[in-house]
């Protein structure tokens, strides 16, 4: 697969290393100000870690909301944000808070005006904490509409594409109801939809992705359709400084460190530095991998590291979106994780792990989570208990009975499939009881029989008392409804009883180089390093530790990307995007 780049120049007024959310919002508002810019791709693919997601923004006040009749404000945006968002560190402030929440708006909008084909969840999203004050039950975020590869012609084969879900055309919304196939009539019916959708393609030779591949691929359309210049196959390795100021990058290209120099700021949207292992190990406290992500393959860290020496100060480096993944505590992976090239993806457990009769408990039997709500929060949690315990929660344990195993997915497997190889290598556990699922684990059978005991009189009076499974909306939907009178709380009663490891598995890191309300990046003195920009998962998440709704960190780096390039070029516009 040839990359033809277009001839490179030696200076640019913007340069943008990285392909992902935010890049192209960049490179379009320097082109709207009359400005040049270039997108530096490390990877022989356009998109990023953008690409590899499940292809949702997170935009609240959005005028999707207003168009389908619901009401927002950026008032109540900003009383769901503090309400969720608690953690107290440099990268999250009023003043970023404050642009995000007054710039994502209008940054759709306009994107929306270059073209950008985006709509509302067909089925319901909402954030994640919905009972909080400001939550919105409906949900806040937007998907991209699907797309045809076919669409990109000679860029068809340059867009990055999570493998897995390639040859699936449904969006990541629906997965929830396809999951109760065997459960629901909706649940029939959006298979049907699955296959006659796969059929389509498969008779008329499209192509149709959703998820991030669709955000990203449409986002290409408009970057080519606007000429916007992009460089595949360009790592960048470190800064130039000149002067104190950071004027642009240097990059290697067939076996050369080439200059590229920025007049007006370079802007860094590399992603972070999941599949980095010795400085994940340096910086996260308790037992971590570069093997259990799910991240893109270029997410190596590097120019993190080079904002880190020259002077960018850091914070929550330890934390990650994390959403846990399975394996065999020998370290072998389980049939449908790996591909036939070779290739391991993580199975990523969020939905499934949200379904009834299933609990997820430390080594010592004790639960520790809501199971069924936000995967970031789960991971959190993980750690904290495994420092709690010295070290009995990396691996957690997922304990099923009979009927989840019977009803629902698992990993990559359909409901009720349940590969004799996952048995026989031991990545799934199987007991008559609960007591002999514990001898076999490693888990307190005392603790764990006790537990399961307490969860199961919670399932009777539908209140979850210790994690609160099942109070909020978004915990619902991802449950059976079937299930009374909590469609979050099934019992764990009935044998054969089975298990699987957990790990703190994730989609990219959460923390990275501190930047304020301008993208501008920052020392540990709060001075700024003149001329340097940053966004996405490079930087400390304005978030925090928290993840508010789905697409929360694609709204975020595309919002930054937009005011970094507008602050960078010296757009007039800019105080109106964030008054």
């Amino acid at each position: 697969m040839a990359i033809v780049n277009p001839p490179l120049e030696a200076e640019y007024d913007l340069v943008i290393v990285g392909s992902g959310g935010g890049s192209v919002p960049a490179a379009l508002v320097a082109k709207q100000q009359g400005r040049t810019a270039v997108i530096l791709e490390k990877e022989t693919r356009f998109g990023g870690s953008t690409s590899f997601s499940g292809g949702v923004w997170w935009i609240p006040n959005n005028s999707l909301l207003r168009e389908a009749g619901i009401a927002d404000s950026f008032e109540r945006s900003r009383e769901y944000f503090d309400s969720c968002v608690t953690y107290s560190g440099p990268a999250v402030t009023p003043q970023r808070r404050d642009a995000f929440l007054k710039a994502a708006p209008r940054m759709l909008d306009w994107l929306r005006d270059k073209g950008l084909k985006v709509r509302r969840p067909r089925d319901d999203w909402p954030d994640y904490y919905d009972n909080l004050p400001g939550g919105e039950p409906q949900g806040r975020s937007i998907m991209p509409e699907p797309l045809n590869l076919r669409e990109l012609g000679q860029w068809e084969d340059h867009l990055a594409i999570y493998p897995p879900m390639a040859s699936l055309p449904m969006p990541a919304e629906e997965y929830p109801t396809l999951f109760l196939m065997k459960r629901t009539w909706a649940g029939k019916r959006k298979a049907l939809r699955m296959a006659w959708l796969m059929l389509r393609d498969r008779l008329t030779g499209r192509q149709t992705v959703g998820n991030g591949s669709a955000i990203q691929g449409r986002m290409l359309q408009i970057a080519l359709r606007e000429g916007l210049e992009i460089q595949l196959g360009s790592p960048a390795r470190q800064l130039i400084v000149e002067g104190g100021k950071v004027t642009g990058v240097m990059i290697e290209r067939d076996g050369k460190s080439i200059p590229v120099r920025a007049r007006q700021g370079v802007l860094v949207n590399v992603g972070g530095f999941s599949r980095n292992k010795s400085f994940r190990q340096k910086v996260t406290d308790g037992p971590t991998t570069d093997e259990w992500t799910s991240a893109n393959p270029g997410d190596t860290g590097e120019m993190v590291q080079a904002m880190i020496d020259i002077g960018a100060a850091t914070d929550c480096l330890d934390t990650a979106w994390w959403v846990v993944t399975s394996r065999n505590t020998n370290g072998e992976w389980p049939e449908g994780a790996i591909w036939k090239d070779g290739r391991v993806f993580p199975f990523m457990h969020h939905l499934d792990l949200s379904m009834p009769h299933s609990i997820m408990v430390d080594q010592n039997g004790r639960r520790v989570a809501d199971e069924a709500g936000a995967y970031m929060e789960i991971g959190e949690r993980i750690y904290q208990r495994n420092r709690e315990t010295g070290g009995r929660a990396v691996p957690c344990w997922v304990i099923f009975e009979k009927r989840h195993r019977e009803r629902y997915p698992w990993g990559a497997m359909p409901p009720g499939k349940t590969p004799r190889s996952w048995l026989d290598s031991g990545y799934m556990k199987k007991a008559d009881t609960l007591e002999e699922l514990a001898e076999l684990c490693g888990i307190d059978p005392h603790g764990l029989v006790a537990e399961a005991q307490r969860f199961n009189r919670f399932c009777d009076t539908g209140v979850d008392e210790d994690f609160g499974r099942g109070c909020r909306r978004f915990d619902k939907l991802h449950g059976d409804p079937t299930v009374k009178p909590n469609p979050s709380l099934g019992k764990v009663e009935q044998g054969p009883f089975y298990a699987v490891a957990i790990y703190p598995g994730d989609v990219g890191t959460a923390g990275g180089v501190v930047t304020d309300e301008y993208a501008r990046v920052l020392k540990d003195d709060g001075s700024i390093i003149p001329g340097l920009y940053a966004t996405g998962n490079s930087t400390a998440s304005v978030f925090g530790r928290c993840y508010p709704a789905a697409g929360a960190s694609i709204g975020a780096s595309f919002t930054f990307g937009f005011i970094a390039a507008h602050h960078a070029t010296g757009s007039n516009e800019l105080e109106r995007i964030i008054a």
